[in-house]
């Protein structure tokens, strides 16, 4: 009785999961048909609330924005909408901070969140998977000894949290391993494990580096 009530488990828990992550997805997406008015609306047309169409109708805005930016006069319409944001005290830090990362990830140029690595934390004792997210910024690499670079410490099962921290690059091992894969691996704490994942670096006790933990 056991083993086919957890059998039933492990074919629903995967399916129910997904089935509500796709759901809430629809369900934020859908929210773009409140820009069409009112007397238009599918539910007010049709009758009844069909899931979905929003999500069409986001993916035409992008598709179309994407089409209207990409000539000239598109190029000028957002330059002068940005030169608006820049007026604006606390929009301004909020929108150019999002838009840099923004074009960083999804640019395809640059080796942000392009590479996996090892890093020693908690402690030195310790590995955690981490992404590569730049390099110190020139106040910030003026101030450390060696070469160092930004890492990202994702937390696990939810990766979209974790810390950011400064490593020393010599003591960081990259990972033959694509992003997907060590989300995967985060994500499952462990269980789905990434093919051509190599072992950490075991140091001898004399060089081992000290690492002092945040203050919390």
């Amino acid at each position: 009785m056991k083993k086919y009530f957890i059998t039933g488990l492990l074919i629903w828990v995967p399916l129910v999961i997904t089935a509500w992550v796709v759901a809430a997805i629809v369900r934020t997406m859908d929210q773009s048909l409140l820009l069409l008015p009112h007397a238009i609306h599918p539910e007010t047309l049709l009758g009844f609330y069909l899931p979905g169409l929003g999500a069409l109708l986001t993916m035409l805005i992008v598709f179309l924005t994407g089409l209207v930016t990409a000539n000239i006069v598109g190029q000028r319409l957002v330059h002068f909408w940005e030169t608006v944001l820049l007026r604006i005290p606390v929009v301004k830090s909020i929108y150019y901070s999002v838009k840099q990362v923004s074009d960083t990830m999804f640019s395809g140029s640059g080796e942000a969140f392009r590479k996996v690595l090892l890093v020693r934390y908690p402690h030195q004792d310790a590995w955690s998977v981490a992404f590569q997210s730049g390099a110190p910024a020139h106040r910030v690499a003026e101030q450390l000894d060696d070469e160092h670079i930004s890492v990202f410490i994702p937390t696990a099962p939810s990766p979209v949290n974790g810390f950011f921290f400064f490593v020393k690059k010599s003591e960081t091992i990259e990972l033959d391993i694509s992003v997907d894969d060590a989300l995967k691996y985060i994500v499952s704490m462990g269980v789905v494990v990434p093919t051509h994942l190599p072992k950490p670096i075991t140091m001898p006790p004399s060089d081992k580096p000290s690492v002092q933990l945040p203050l919390q």
